[in-house]
């Protein structure tokens, strides 16, 4: 009985008495912080602002040349068409024009027609930035745009951006299918509860810090949903894992406080190392050297943070709330399933044929990975928003009246050439549809193709190759499509180094945890493999238009962005279940034993885990932003595969292969590492 009674005295069991003893007080500090923070950041409101500059590129260049002549405040545009052309209906046009004029806020309205004059256009010019223009004002911009009699009319612009993406349900959703999912782990909702109580506490408070954050530090204003994603993902897993290890000791005969010691000193230990390895992948973003993407991974670093110190603070805590309620649930389902056979079984079946399933694994991340070959990189516009959307309309109608390449032109700009030579140049230049008399030193052109379109980045590079050395002088190609080449290249350029950092720290800690070479390789390849397929399956989807997606290039940052998140959470699968084979490794010597337990004892847990990520990244997939979506249905497929072909299948047959070789460590390298034990 002296194991069964024996309490375990490292920090984190110190930790877990504390906030037992305190719990009340534990429980009201996460309350007035959530409280606190969300009060400060409802007054003080938000600044969020996307950061795309690229210093040192070419399309950067052209932006900054061209600061000083662009005029200030956002623009929006009206789009209107009529079948018997516009000049016959001028009577409600030019009404719903002076309406527009009188509004607060705008500057100038300037109107175009296009050839036919069955469609045209009026560029409405406001006095403030987009973000600092009132919705309400924006909402009634719109809706007197609208009035113009029998006329078509669609919107288009950031503003209209910024009251056409409401928002969906995908929050809701994914946190009620983690509920679900609780429910029918633990057979009850109080226990079902908890990691979600956690979960909400520890993302709303980084939310709060964050808005009033933005205001002096550039924060892109995808952030807010980005972190809800992650955090309520990892922070529902990590709480679940450590009640999971407390409902593992009660069963095994400790009383309640000794089990949620006992459960923050294992499994609390494995949440603080996997979330540690989350924040030095999203740390690694910084090696990248993108302006963009630092307050991104900065945020969603510090939500993490977050969701791991409520995991050991306030969870023990809610533990020791409701702990007899816990208890007398946790004695009464228990006596009904065990969870172990099964994944005994499967580890056995494994075990005893494991080239097979490796085999089968390796297919299907490997074949999975191929279509991320073509992966296109670029910026989304309006042809990529849902079907129906005004934004959508007003692209369409604009690529009709005057040509697909209207909506996303170059500017080409010369400090010592000819411009009138430009554009001569430019005019009868394969792929440009017009070249626009010069405007001091810039040409503006029109592609004969879409922003979207491959043709158009190949325009780019065939520009800066090819047309433009030939012409006496310096000349820069700019536009949203050559800052996405740009984009491209930076982090093609950027990204060894970015992969080295995240992969080497990441390995190295796996290294000084377990005491093998061969598990950090192992792990490193496997998660290099999860994050190609994912990929692969986002091109097939978003770039090929797979299962009725539009289809269009990547959003330019995702899939680093995805890099770093599925690096860091395919750690947390790796260091969950070889965790546990390590400790009966060490306490047996056995290396099948090891194998065979501890993908019993963590085989439900990490399976109910991966299952509530997957709903939660997979709700994204419901949000109106292409962006979010690529996002969700990236995370979604990793931590899928990660949690049923790579831990269920692959790593055991690999460490059934291995043998003993799996925890081995040259004695030269293990006097010199220092220890860092998961295992008390």
């Amino acid at each position: 009985m002296d194991t069964i009674t024996r309490t375990p005295g490292g920090r984190l069991a110190r930790l877990a008495g504390w906030a037992q003893h305190h719990r009340w007080l534990a429980v009201a500090l996460w309350a007035l912080v959530l409280l606190g923070v969300t009060f400060t950041s409802r007054l003080a409101g938000s600044a969020f602002h996307d950061d795309n500059s690229l210093p040192g590129t070419e399309s950067q260049q052209v932006v900054d040349l061209l600061h000083n002549t662009a005029q200030a405040g956002a623009s929006a545009q009206i789009v209107l068409k009529a079948g018997d052309g516009l000049a016959a209906h001028r009577a409600p046009i030019d009404t719903m024009l002076g309406e527009v004029r009188s509004l607060p806020h705008v500057r100038s309205v300037t109107e175009t027609l296009a050839p036919g004059g069955r469609i045209g256009y009026a560029t409405v010019t406001f006095d403030a930035a987009s973000t600092d223009l009132p919705y309400d004002g924006i909402v009634k911009f719109a809706d007197t745009a609208k009035r113009a009699g029998p006329v078509e009319v669609a919107l288009a612009g950031d503003p209209i951006e910024r009251i056409a993406k409401s928002g969906g349900p995908a929050e809701g959703v994914g946190l009620l299918a983690a509920l679900v999912i609780l429910v029918f782990l633990f057979r009850s909702l109080l226990a079902a509860g908890l990691p979600v109580i956690t979960a909400v506490f520890a993302v709303g408070s980084t939310l709060g810090v964050i808005t009033v954050v933005s205001h002096f530090v550039d924060i892109a204003s995808y952030t807010s949903p980005l972190m809800m994603l992650v955090g309520f993902g990892v922070g529902v897993d990590y709480a679940l894992l450590v009640f999971s290890r407390y409902r593992s000791e009660i069963l095994a005969g400790h009383d309640r406080e000794s089990a949620a010691r006992r459960a923050l000193d294992t499994a609390g230990r494995s949440v603080l190392f996997a979330g540690t390895t989350v924040i030095i992948a999203l740390l690694g973003l910084l090696a990248l050297g993108l302006g963009g993407l630092r307050g991104v991974a900065l945020s969603v670093a510090l939500t993490v943070l977050m969701t791991m110190l409520a995991s050991v603070t306030l969870l023990p805590a809610l533990l020791s709330l409701f702990g007899k309620r816990l208890e007398r649930g946790i004695r009464r389902h228990a006596l009904r399933r065990d969870h172990g056979k099964a994944w005994r079984r499967l580890a056995d079946g494994v075990q005893r044929r494991p080239w097979a399933p490796l085999i089968i694994g390796l297919t299907v991340l490997i074949g999975l990975s191929v279509p991320a070959a073509g992966l296109r990189l670029g910026f989304a516009d309006a042809s990529t928003d849902p079907a129906g959307s005004t934004t959508r309309e007003a692209y369409e109608l604009l690529a009709e009246g005057f040509g697909p390449g209207f909506t996303g032109p170059l500017a080409i700009v010369t400090e010592d050439g000819d411009p009138l030579a430009l554009q001569r140049t430019l005019s009868s230049t394969p792929g440009i549809a017009r070249a626009l008399p010069p405007t001091g030193r810039t040409v503006l052109v029109f592609p004969t193709t879409s922003p979207q379109d491959s043709a158009t980045a190949e325009l780019v590079t065939r520009l800066r190759t090819e047309v433009l050395p030939t012409l006496p002088g310096h000349y820069l190609v700019g536009g949203s499509v050559a800052a996405a080449t740009d984009f491209a290249d930076a982090v093609a350029d950027r990204l060894p180094l970015f992969v080295l950092v995240v992969v080497g720290l990441s390995a190295l800690l796996l290294m000084l945890v377990f005491r093998s070479v061969l598990v950090p390789l192992k792990a490193a390849l496997l998660n290099l493999l999860s994050i190609g397929a994912s990929l692969g399956v986002m091109t097939l989807v978003f770039g090929d238009g797979w299962f009725g997606a539009q289809p269009g290039p990547i959003e330019a940052f995702v899939p680093v962005m995805i890099f770093a998140i599925v690096f860091g959470l395919s750690m947390d699968y790796e260091v969950f279940l070889v965790s546990r084979m390590h400790e009966e490794w060490r306490r047996t010597g056995d290396a099948q034993l090891a194998v065979r337990e501890g993908l019993a004892s963590t085989g439900a847990v990490i399976t109910a885990a991966g299952a509530i990520m997957v709903l939660v990244f997979g709700a994204f997939l419901l949000d109106p932003s292409r962006m979010l979506a690529q996002f969700g249905l990236g995370l979604a497929v990793a931590v899928l595969l990660d949690a049923v072909v790579i831990r269920c299948l692959v790593v055991p047959a690999v460490m059934r292969l291995l043998g003993a070789r799996a925890w081995w460590l040259p004695r030269w390298l293990d006097r010199r590492l220092p220890h860092l034990a998961l295992e008390p």
